[in-house]
């Protein structure tokens, strides 16, 4: 089990570009896959990225297309969500997600898959 903190979100422009960080400690941070979520008001919770547990191998969600790139720093403990082009449709609350992978290429979609969860961070794109 590991604690998951995000950080990073606040209120920019449409076009503006940000950068979340998430922070993962009690584990060895290498051996967890990672992921990405968002949730808008009055809509489901909603896939953005995942990455392995080497930062080799990483999947985006559609909606989201090449407009974001995840990325991890093992040393660091941390993954980052770095989003450019934002849009008001992609206000939401982001949520960082741990998994334990036993394979470093290893990377999870399925939210049921994922065993810790961050509070969350609020990202609002004013147009």
């Amino acid at each position: 089990q590991v604690q998951v903190v995000e950080s990073g979100g606040r209120l920019v422009q449409t076009g503006d570009s940000l950068r979340l960080s998430c922070t993962a400690s009690g584990q060895p941070f290498s051996t967890y896959a990672m992921g990405w979520y968002r949730q808008a008001p009055g809509k489901e919770r909603e896939f953005v990225a995942a990455i392995s547990g080497s930062g080799a191998v990483t999947y985006y969600g559609a909606s989201v297309g090449g407009r974001v790139i995840i990325t991890r720093d093992n040393a660091k403990a941390t993954v980052y969500l770095q989003m450019n082009r934002l849009q008001p449709e992609d206000t939401a609350v982001y949520y960082c997600a741990a998994r334990f992978a036993s394979d470093d290429r290893h990377f999870f979609v399925d939210p049921q898959l994922y065993t810790d969860w961050g509070q969350g961070t609020q990202v609002t794109v004013s147009s």
